[in-house]
C-alpha cells in the first residue's frame, strides 16, 4: 500500500529541503535539474512531501496539542516531561514554547518540498501519464500545510515558489488571502486528481480530498454559499457515505473505507514511522503508555445518554481497555482517550501504531453542509445533514427508539447549538475542537484562561522572529 511505500522511501531519501525554512542554503535546489529525470524521480520527491504530515516521533508533530489539549476536551496529563504541552493546556504558552517551533518547521518543510515538485515538473516529458496527477497532489499538500499554519498562527508567510534564503525574509500574508489561495489551488488540484486509486496508492490525494480542502478553507472564510456548493460537488462524485459502524475508522482492518475523504497514513513497521499517538495517549497503567491528553469530565458529560460514540472515544470505569478493566486510577481525571490507541498485542512498537488520522471524513462534510445552511438560514435543509450523522449513532445505540432523538430546531440559534454539540461528540479527539471554538467565537466560554483578542491564535515562534526581521508577533504575546 502507498503508506508503506512512502514510509520506506522516506527512510532512504535525502529530503529536498531543510529543517528550517530560513537558515539553510537555497531551498530545494539540490541539483533538481539532474534529479527530475523520470516519473520515478518525481514520485520520490512527491512522496517526501507527505512525510511532515505523519504523527511520528521524528516529526515531533504536536498538532494534537493545539487542537485537543488547548481545548476543553483534555488536560496535558503525562509525566511532566513536556513543559510546552502543560503551558498550552493552561493558556500560559509563549513564543519560546518548543511545540510551536517544531510545528512551524515541519509545515514549511512540507511547503518547500511541494514547491520543489511543482517547479521541476516541467522537466518531465509532456507525455507523462502522471505529471498532472503529481501536480495536483503537490498543490493539495501545499494547501494542507498552509491551512495548518493559518489555523495555528493566523497570518503567516505564504510561500508559493522555491526561494533563496534572503528571499524568504518576507512579512506575513493575511489569513484571508491564504485561505483564498488554498481554495484556488485545491480547485485546480481537483481537476487534475482521480476520484480514487488502486490499492497500491491508497492515501494519496484524490479529487474528493481536494474539494474537501477547498470547502474547509471556505468554511473558515465564512463563505457559506461556496461551502454548500463544494459539498454538492463532493456528493456528486458518488463515492462517499457513512459507514454503519462509527468505529470503522479506528480499527486497522476497516479504516480504509468510503467514509474517508482523506487521511494521514501510518504503518506499524518497527521503523519509527508509525502513529505515535498510540503511545502518547495510552494510559501509563497500560504497557509503556505516556498518559498524555487525559479526558476532562466536562467533555465526557457532553455525550447524551446512550450515545455509542462515547465508548469508542473515551475509556471510563469498568470499560474494556485493550484486555484490561479500566479503572479511574488509569488517569488523573479518571478518563482516557480511546481513539488512535491500539492493543499492545497488535503493534510491534508502542510508538508505531498503524491507525491513520482521518483529516476529512464524510461525517464532517455533512456537518459542514449543516453549518453552512444554518448560517444561510436554510434550517430544514441543515437538519437533514445533521440528522444523517445522528442517525448512524442512534442505530448503533442499545435503544434506538429512545436515545439520540431527532433534533427539532425552528431557528438558527437552536440549530447552531445542535451543530456545536454534534461536532463535539462526532469528531472527539480528531483535533478539531480548539479551532472550532475559536472560529465560533465562543472559546472563552469553554476554555479556562482563554483571553479574547490573544488566544485565538498561538504565538509566532521566537526563533523565527529572530531569523526574519520582517515577521511581527501576534497580538498579546
Amino acid at each position: 500500500m502507498f503508506n508503506r511505500i512512502v514510509q520506506l522511501t522516506l527512510l532512504s531519501l535525502i529530503i529536498i529541503g531543510c529543517s528550517t525554512v530560513l537558515d539553510k542554503e537555497p531551498l530545494g535546489r539540490l541539483d533538481a535539474a539532474s534529479f527530475f529525470k523520470t516519473e520515478g524521480d518525481a514520485l520520490q520527491a512527491l512522496n517526501a512531501a507527505y512525510r511532515p504530515l505523519l504523527f511520528n516521533n521524528s516529526n515531533s508533530n504536536f498538532y494534537w496539542v493545539f487542537g485537543i489539549v488547548a481545548s476543553d476536551l483534555a488536560i496535558a496529563g503525562g509525566d511532566g516531561s513536556r513543559a510546552g504541552v502543560e503551558e498550552i493546556d493552561v493558556m500560559r504558552h509563549t513564543p519560546r514554547t518548543q511545540e510551536f517551533n517544531d510545528f512551524w518547521k515541519i509545515q514549511y518543510e512540507g511547503i518547500t518540498q511541494c514547491n520543489v515538485v511543482l517547479e521541476n515538473l516541467v522537466q518531465l516529458d509532456p507525455s507523462s501519464t502522471i505529471r498532472d496527477r503529481i501536480r495536483g497532489e503537490a498543490l493539495f499538500l501545499r494547501s494542507v500545510f498552509h491551512f495548518n499554519l493559518v489555523q495555528v498562527f493566523g497570518d503567516v508567510p505564504m510561500i508559493l515558489e522555491v526561494k533563496e534564503p534572503d528571499e524568504l525574509l518576507v512579512p506575513k500574508t493575511p489569513k484571508g488571502d491564504i485561505l483564498q489561495q488554498i481554495t484556488n489551488d485545491c480547485l485546480m488540484a481537483a481537476d487534475l486528481l482521480p476520484i480514487s486509486y488502486a490499492s497500491t496508492n491508497i492515501g494519496r490525494a484524490t479529487k474528493g480530498a481536494a474539494l474537501g480542502m477547498a470547502a474547509k478553507s471556505r468554511l473558515y472564510a465564512q463563505d457559506w454559499t461556496q461551502v454548500v456548493d463544494l459539498v454538492d460537488q463532493i456528493n456528486s462524485l458518488g463515492v462517499y457515505e457513512l459507514q454503519s459502524n462509527y468505529n470503522a475508522h479506528f480499527e486497522p482492518e476497516t479504516e480504509y473505507n468510503n467514509e474517508t475523504v482523506w487521511s494521514v497514513q501510518h504503518a506499524n513497521l518497527e521503523l519509527g514511522v508509525g502513529n505515535f499517538l498510540n503511545q502518547w495517549w495510552s494510559s501509563k497503567k497500560y504497557g509503556s503508555g505516556y498518559g498524555f491528553g487525559e479526558v476532562e469530565e466536562a467533555y465526557l458529560n457532553q455525550f447524551e445518554e446512550g450515545d455509542p460514540r462515547r465508548r469508542f472515544t473515551i475509556a471510563v470505569n469498568k470499560d474494556d481497555y485493550f484486555g484490561l478493566i479500566y479503572k479511574p486510577s488509569f488517569s488523573s481525571t479518571g478518563y482516557s482517550p480511546r481513539k488512535f490507541v491500539q492493543s499492545d498485542s497488535v503493534v510491534t512498537q508502542k510508538s508505531d501504531g498503524e491507525l491513520d488520522i482521518p483529516v476529512i471524513r464524510y461525517a464532517e462534510v455533512l456537518l459542514w453542509d449543516a453549518e453552512a445552511k444554518i448560517r444561510l438560514d436554510r434550517i430544514p435543509e441543515a437538519l437533514v445533514s445533521l440528522e444523517e450523522v445522528r442517525r448512524r449513532a442512534r442505530a448503533m445505540s442499545d435503544q434506538p427508539d429512545i436515545y439520540l432523538p431527532t433534533v427539532m430546531a425552528s431557528d438558527a440559534t437552536a440549530a447552531m447549538q445542535a451543530l456545536i454539540h454534534e461536532r463535539a461528540v462526532e469528531l472527539g479527539f480528531e483535533m478539531h475542537r480548539f479551532f472550532d471554538l475559536v472560529r465560533w467565537d465562543i472559546a472563552d466560554q469553554f476554555i479556562e484562561g482563554f483571553q479574547k483578542g490573544k488566544h485565538e491564535v498561538f504565538p509566532i515562534p521566537q526563533t523565527e522572529l529572530d531569523l526574519n526581521p520582517m515577521l511581527t508577533q501576534n497580538p498579546g504575546y
